[in-house]
């Protein structure tokens, strides 16, 4: 069974950066996505990466400012967030892909616990 564990989340200015690590115990982990979810809102896709690092897809939301990467010596796929903006603020998931639609959380399992990430104005 694979537990993932994320990190790296806190509170930043907004036009800061935060980096977010997702890692893996278990075993390799595989195709692996992001997802985030701000108080009363619904989940939303933010990124996903393939187990082999390509290719990579971002949701119009973060393009250009966020960027998903894995180190599989690690275990662990990070996601590089510059430029915050206030809407970013959210608890940030991340999870293993199951197949189908990359955007969508119902192709997901093994769901860690998130890490909040807050961009102050």
């Amino acid at each position: 069974q694979v537990q993932l564990v994320e990190s790296g989340g806190g509170l930043v200015q907004a036009g800061g950066s935060l980096r977010l690590s997702c890692t893996a115990s278990g075993r390799a982990v595989r195709s692996v996505g992001w997802f985030r979810q701000a108080p009363g809102k619904e989940r939303e896709f933010v990124a996903h990466i393939h187990w082999s690092g390509s290719p990579a897809y971002h949701a119009n939301s973060v393009k250009g400012r966020f960027a998903i990467s894995r180190d599989n010596a690690e275990n662990s796929v990070s996601l590089q967030m510059n430029s915050l903006k206030p809407e970013d603020t959210a608890v940030y998931s991340c999870a293993i892909y199951s197949g189908d639609d990359v955007d969508d959380a119902i192709n997901y399992w093994s769901w860690g616990k998130g890490t909040l990430v807050t961009v102050s104005s």
